[in-house]
Order: C-alpha cells, then sequence, then structure tokens
C-alpha cells in the first residue's frame, strides 16, 4: 500500500486552480456584502417604520430567512426561484440564474437579514436625546435619522459588520453546491482527478487562512481604532 503524500507535486499542479478558485471568492464576496450592507439599511430603516403593514412584511421575511439554512436559500434561488419567474411569465428559460448570481444573492439576502438586526439594534442604542435635540433645533424626523442617528449607529456596527464579512467567506465554500467554481468545487475536482486528497484539501484549508487570518486581523485593528476613537 503507497502511504507517500506529494505535497510539492500538488502544489505546483493545483496552485493555478486555487489562484482561480481564490478569484472567485473574492469577487463573490465584495460584491455579497454590499449587497448585504444595502439590504440590512433598508430593513433595518425599514423596522422602524411607522406602518404596521411595512414592518410586519419585513418582519416575516427576515425571519424567513432566519429561520433556513444558507444551503437551502442558495438551492431554491438557484433552482427554484428561475422556474417560478418563467411560469409566471410563461415563456420557458425565459430568466436562468448562473450560478455565480445565484451564489451572490443568496449570500447578501441571507447575510443582510442578519445585518439588518445589527443596525435596528444600532439604532436603538443611539441616545433618544440626540433626536430630541434634533428635531428641538427644527430637523425634520427623516433628516434625524439620516444626519445625526443613522451615522452614529453605523460607526458602532463597523467591528460587528467585519466579523461578518470573515463569515462571508468562510461560506463561499457552500456555493461549490450549485456549482460555482471556487475552491472547494475545484479541489473536490482535483482531489477526484488525481487522488491526492490529503494534499489537495491540505491546501485548501491553507488557502482559507490566507483569506480569513489577514482579514480577521484587520477587523481588529479597525476595531480598535475605533474604541480610542
Amino acid at each position: 500500500m503507497n502511504m507517500r503524500f506529494f505535497f510539492w507535486e500538488c502544489l505546483q499542479r493545483f496552485t493555478p486552480s486555487l489562484i482561480k478558485g481564490f478569484g472567485v471568492v473574492v469577487e463573490v464576496t465584495i460584491i455579497g456584502f454590499l449587497l448585504s450592507l444595502v439590504l440590512a439599511l433598508v430593513l433595518g430603516i425599514g423596522r422602524m417604520s411607522k406602518s404596521r403593514i411595512l414592518r410586519g412584511i419585513i418582519i416575516g421575511f427576515v425571519e424567513l430567512i432566519r429561520g433556513t439554512p444558507l444551503l437551502v436559500q442558495l438551492f431554491y434561488i438557484y433552482y427554484v426561484i428561475s422556474l417560478i419567474i418563467n411560469r409566471i411569465v410563461g415563456i420557458q428559460n425565459a430568466v436562468n440564474f448562473t450560478s455565480v448570481f445565484a451564489g451572490i444573492l443568496g449570500l447578501g439576502i441571507n447575510y443582510g437579514c442578519y445585518q439588518s438586526e445589527v443596525i435596528r439594534s444600532a439604532i436603538l442604542a443611539v441616545p433618544r436625546g440626540q433626536t430630541e435635540a434634533g428635531l428641538a433645533l427644527g430637523f425634520s424626523e427623516r433628516k434625524v435619522l439620516y444626519r445625526i442617528v443613522l451615522p452614529q449607529a453605523i460607526h458602532n456596527t463597523i467591528p460587528v459588520f467585519g466579523n461578518y464579512l470573515v463569515m462571508m467567506v468562510k461560506d463561499t465554500s457552500l456555493l461549490s453546491c450549485i456549482a460555482v467554481s471556487e475552491l472547494l468545487l475545484r479541489t473536490q475536482a482535483y482531489a477526484a482527478q488525481t487522488f491526492q486528497t490529503v494534499e489537495s484539501y491540505t491546501y485548501l484549508a491553507i488557502a482559507y487562512l490566507i483569506i480569513s487570518l489577514p482579514l480577521a486581523r484587520l477587523v481588529k485593528i479597525i476595531e480598535n481604532k475605533i474604541r480610542i476613537a
């Protein structure tokens, strides 16, 4: 029985594929995270609306997303949503989501719903006196929210959002299940072709560490600077 390992050979042959997968992870993470921030802001502010109907819709949507696994959501977006749209429109293949688009959308929606609670909590954490002072100066409620309350709330949420960014990088591995050619899917393909299972998955773990550890360190530095400020 051959018990030798081929780490150097694997590194030479597998590195180009890993670099391409690394690029996909960066692309999906950046776009997905920006989408999640926009959605979090919209949902977080919407939760503060005076309209009971709007609040109810947002709460229902957020609880639906938070109550189901991200993997299930990715499958649903990739395989089901386009079918529903095509049947409503009545045209076959009128809409076809690419795997990357579905992955970005799934990550953005999932993380946006979780981050919306962070936004809402941060807004509520701003002292009520700030709002009252703004109203006393003649600002409208909307201007008080966007010019006084929201900037302070977002400032306080930066460290938390940084942690979510690191988590999203790791969760991109789930996109392999909907055929996104990121790191995990490329590793599975390489291991299946070469039978270098130990070597390829070891380099996969190292690749995620190369992304996650510096990013986590950067988030920690930013968090410390915010505390000092």
